[in-house]
């Protein structure tokens, strides 16, 4: 006789066996699918999609390249393959490959984001790892992404209209769209690779501008360019039903968190006879400034709740986000609350862009992912091999480093070697900048005592004010500050200057763009940064400016000189510096708790934001971003820095510590 304990561990060794053995009996997503050959891509010509003459249920979740540092594509793109599902989607941004108008960067280019824009390799990769892929290349994306993924110098062209039927604009976007497409049309499923079916535009119902021409115009350039896949359009269903779409000539998606049936019936009834598919299910949601994090998140019951019921309808459907991510350097989006031009209503999102999904933004699995896979195998009829869920190593803490180099903001401004000469305040794209922050510097100025310095409008969309060097403005110590001067909420805003009379000084400006909007009707797309409006002191209209660009590029951050001892920390703008060894590549975060507003900067790599208003308290620093040996962090605080940079293993959420309203 074998003991109760040997007789389970033969049970158990005899079941993994079966398993394997019917595991590996199983084909592959593509084994599936393509059999002996390919002999059509993709059909929705019918109330069901059909790949390759064989019936698809589309279970895809959204993974987005560029806000996921490329070391980690395959591990994420392979979780996604685990949790069941069999394609992965993604929006392709056009202001990184495009960051200057004409030049392009698909992973070689030569811009700071270079490493994060292979596009062909993330796509092959997918199918490497027996996805399909769909693509939303635009040319708008919104993403919650700096201008919904529209180049920044596009506001360099007078009078051009963005997203609509405007030669100005759909000149670029034909260009782009010419070079983009030149890598995209081989890795059309029909080609042997894995896109089966691409996004015109991006929720266009969103703008209410009915402008199907428009949309017309945009599918006749894929098609021109070499897109033969099945082309369609998605939208909020409820809110802007087909306004956005081209019924009969493309087919219409659904994006949506709730009332699923609701949803999908009205998507019905806009195609009768064509498939049904949620391209948006929202699993969680993002974080704008000052929000409460944990309201954000979403509960795995309801995700449950509402993903098992649009699986039940039946529906295609794509999980948005599957996998979290990071708005790297400047490129997160912003909201606005009001629906103006005008700035006062922008809600700029943190650099976190985790969504509360079933991958988080350093990789792990969560509730959701479970749940996911948990009901993909309920819902699938169609069983193919899947591979092991990988392990993602937990991040780690780092040692507390004591600042010791500071190089003061005045100092960069006075030997910065590009200054330009301008009569008025001009904003920032008018000389050629697209992000970070712009000087606007008057020298050889005489003040009065208690002089009042004015800026008319609205700032756009943070202002320091530097007298001979001195700050003038007050301490960010509450989320009201931000109600006050220095910020973007105020039109024509003011602040006393010294309380004494001052000769032959020099006043600075410096103005940060916290982002554009990446949402919302076609007037919030025309978004310029830094001053549009005349400044004024003692109503006295100043005029004949230096303009300088601080716009943090790799070069120009490895370039820095000046470093000195650390002489001041209080209401002192300065970058500081420190230096530490790393032995072993892991990934870790940075405790920005006690610092109050500003940017961290990775090995010359801008990583994120600084604010403490909340909600992050923490930047995610990929491993990938690290090197063997010395690194180098660089903080740029507007305000007051502490002692130490600090390190977290993992992210933490709430207000700084300098904010007063807890």
């Amino acid at each position: 006789m074998i003991s109760y304990n040997m007789a389970k561990l033969l049970i158990f060794s005899i079941f993994f066996i079966i398993r394997t053995v019917l595991s590996e009996d199983l084909p592959t997503n593509y084994e599936h699918f393509i059999g002996d050959e390919i002999k059509s891509g993709l059909s929705a010509d019918q109330s069901y999609f059909i790949l390759n003459g064989k019936n698809i249920t589309i279970f895809s979740g959204a993974f987005h390249y560029f806000r996921v540092h490329p070391n980690y594509w395959r591990d994420r793109l392979r979780k996604m393959r685990a949790a069941g599902l069999n394609t992965v989607e993604t929006y392709v941004p056009w202001n990184l490959h495009e960051p200057e108008n004409g030049v392009f960067d698909f992973g070689s280019g030569g811009s700071d984001f270079e490493q994060f824009l292979d596009v062909e390799r993330f796509i092959k990769t997918a199918q490497e790892e027996d996805l399909f892929v769909l693509l939303r290349p635009g040319p708008y994306i919104c993403a919650e992404w700096e201008f919904g993924g529209l180049p920044a110098w596009l506001l360099d062209n007078a009078n051009i209209k963005l997203r609509q039927s405007d030669p100005i604009y759909l000149k670029f976007v034909f260009r782009y769209f010419k070079e983009l497409f030149s890598i995209i049309a081989p890795l059309q499923f029909t080609n042997g690779g894995p896109i089966i079916a691409m996004q015109v535009e991006n929720e266009y119902g969103n703008t209410w501008n009915h402008d199907p021409d428009y949309l017309r115009t945009l599918a006749q350039v894929f098609r021109s360019n070499g897109i033969t896949t099945p082309l369609y359009t998605s939208d909020p269903m409820l809110s802007v039903g087909d306004q956005g779409a081209l019924p009969g000539e493309l087919l219409i998606t659904a994006n949506f968190n709730m009332n699923v049936t609701e949803n999908l019936d009205k998507l019905h009834s806009f195609q009768v006879d064509k498939p049904t598919m949620a391209m948006e299910f929202w699993s969680g949601w993002f974080d704008h400034i000052t929000e409460n994090h944990t309201a954000n998140l979403v509960p795995i019951q309801r995700y449950e709740t509402y993903y098992e019921e649009i699986l039940a309808y039946p529906s295609s459907v794509n999980i948005y986000m599957f996998v979290g991510g990071t708005n790297w350097g400047f490129m997160n989006g912003a909201g606005d609350v009001t629906y103006e031009m005008n700035n006062s209503g922008l809600q700029p999102s943190v650099t976190s862009y985790d969504y509360d999904g079933p991958i988080t933004e350093q990789g792990q699995i969560s509730e959701k992912f479970n749940a996911t896979k948990k009901l993909l195998a309920k819902y699938n009829t169609v069983k193919t091999k899947l591979p092991e869920i990988s392990e993602t190593p937990a991040a780690v803490t780092f040692d507390d480093i004591k600042i010791e180099q500071q190089i003061l903001l005045k100092d960069i401004i006075d030997s910065h070697p590009n200054k330009i000469k301008s009569n008025n305040v001009i904003p920032m794209e008018a000389i050629g900048q697209n992000f970070g922050y712009i000087v606007y510097r008057k020298t050889n100025l005489n003040l009065n005592a208690h002089a009042i310095l004015k800026i008319t409008g609205y700032v756009r969309d943070h202002v320091l004010v530097l007298v001979d060097g001195k700050l003038m403005n007050p301490a960010l110590t509450s989320v009201d500050d931000l109600n006050k001067f220095g910020y973007w909420r105020l039109v024509d805003s003011a602040i006393t200057l010294p309380n004494q009379a001052l000769t032959n000084v020099t006043l600075d400006l410096i103005v940060e763009n916290n982002s554009r909007t990446n949402f919302g009707i076609l007037n919030q797309f025309n978004q310029l940064k830094g001053l549009t409006e005349d400044v004024y002191i003692d109503d006295n209209i100043i005029q004949n400016w230096e303009l300088i660009p601080l716009d943090f590029k790799k070069s120009w951050n490895n370039a820095l000189t000046g470093w000195h001892e650390v002489k001041n920390r209080e209401l002192t703008p300065a970058l500081y510096k420190v230096t530490f060894t790393v032995s072993e590549l892991r990934d870790t975060y940075i405790n920005v708790q006690e610092w109050q507003k500003g940017i961290v900067i990775i090995n010359n790599f801008v990583l994120g934001r600084i604010f403490a208003v909340g909600p992050q308290q923490t930047l995610y620093l990929p491993a990938g971003l690290l090197k063997e040996g010395e690194n180098e962090i660089i903080i740029f605080e507007h305000f007051s820095a502490p002692e130490y940079v600090k390190f977290s293993d993992k992210h933490i959420w709430g207000y700084g510590s300098s904010i007063k309203e807890l």
